[in-house]
């Protein structure tokens, strides 16, 4: 009996302990069962951000570090521009080809054969063309050169004996066979000359080497083109305009090489129609033209007589939005920009003539406008 009272009074401790635990356990959890981590820290309000309205907040230090630039536009009268597709040529006088007047088999030369990119002077031998026969044309002069040595040195000890005999020779029988050797001294140095001699390819003009088409060993054709020759400083620029009355309208015209703006001269423009357009001739005596290579493409803004009323604004500060629009930044507060829609149109392949969305006094981003228009 005292028995089961003792236990009874073991059990009811023993609970007690357990509910004081889970209690314990409960406030715990209550306080840190749900935890998940350090609370996220509060969004960064003062980085570069894109606003509601689609404008961009830049602060200052972003703007420094992102070397933005900005510029006051003006309006003004612009010259109005159309961009014309054309390549880089030689000059005439300034450049030249090399080819073979007969067919034969190239040799080097003493200083060996010249490679691209290496400077000639005019005159220099680039390479020889040892001229090929058939065997049987061959032989035939073979043969004729043959008999020409054989009756040479007939008519020489025929001289000769007759100079031994000049007292009682008439002079003009002397001055005969003199005549006749020395023709046919001539003839067989020519008919040697055509087995043996080679021609020599010689550079029309001083320059680089632009294109070589020669390996020593080479079979080549009469007329086969074996070297170009271009001086780098005098190449021309050649333009295809299908409106045929540009070349009479044109004022000014210009090359964009980069960010260098390089000012042509125009030539002149072709009396014959190629590919349904005229081509028109420019040339400049700018060094930046010496990067280019024959045949390369490039822009040609040609400016014309006829004005248009626009800002000028770099071809960098042109945008495009998630629409595709053509957009500039306008920066309307110290560090907030504004995306404006507007039209433009080619002014001189470094600068666009914008004829609407802006007006003079509006702060045009110019550097860095793509960082910008990347800010989300």
């Amino acid at each position: 009996m005292m028995r089961s009272a003792l236990f009874t009074l073991l059990l009811g401790a023993a609970t007690a302990t357990s509910l004081t635990s889970l209690t314990s356990i409960a406030w715990a959890a209550g306080d840190h069962g749900h935890d998940h981590g350090p609370a996220a820290s509060a969004a960064n309000t003062n980085g570069p951000s894109r606003q509601p309205d689609g404008s961009v907040f830049l602060p200052k230090a972003a703007q420094r570090q992102l070397a933005v630039r900005t510029i006051v536009s003006q309006e003004g009268e612009l010259a109005r521009t159309v961009e014309l597709s054309g390549k880089v040529v030689m000059d005439p006088n300034a450049g030249g080809k090399v080819q073979a007047t007969t067919a034969g088999r190239l040799e080097a030369g003493s200083k060996g054969l010249p490679s691209p990119g290496q400077a000639v002077r005019k005159g220099d031998v680039l390479a020889y063309v040892a001229p090929s026969a058939a065997p049987i044309e061959r032989s035939n002069q073979a043969a004729q050169l043959a008999e020409i040595r054989a009756a040479q040195a007939l008519a020489q000890r025929r001289l000769a004996r007759l100079k031994e005999l000049s007292d009682t020779v008439p002079r003009k029988e002397i001055d005969a066979v003199e005549s006749e050797v020395q023709s046919l001294a001539a003839r067989a140095s020519a008919i040697g000359g055509g087995l043996s001699n080679r021609e020599a390819l010689v550079a029309p003009v001083s320059g680089v080497i632009a294109s070589a088409q020669a390996v020593a060993g080479q079979v080549v054709d009469a007329r086969e083109l074996i070297y170009e020759i271009v001086d780098p400083s005098r190449l021309h620029i050649e333009a295809l305009a299908f409106d045929t009355e540009l070349g009479a309208n044109v004022a000014q015209a210009s090359l964009a090489l980069g960010k260098d703006r390089v000012p042509l001269e125009f030539i002149g423009a072709a009396r014959s129609l190629r590919e349904q357009a005229l081509p028109l001739t420019f040339r400049t005596r700018h060094d930046a033209l010496a990067r280019l290579a024959v045949g390369q493409p490039v822009k040609v803004f040609v400016q014309t007589r006829a004005s248009t009323r626009g800002i000028a604004v770099p071809a960098a500060s042109l945008m495009k939005n998630p629409a595709n629009q053509t957009i500039v930044w306008v920066k309307t507060a110290p560090e907030k920009f504004e995306a404006r829609v507007v039209t433009a149109e080619p002014l001189d392949g470094v600068n666009v003539a914008v004829t609407s969305g802006l007006k003079a006094g509006d702060r045009v981003a110019t550097q860095g406008a793509t960082l910008i228009n990347q800010v989300r």
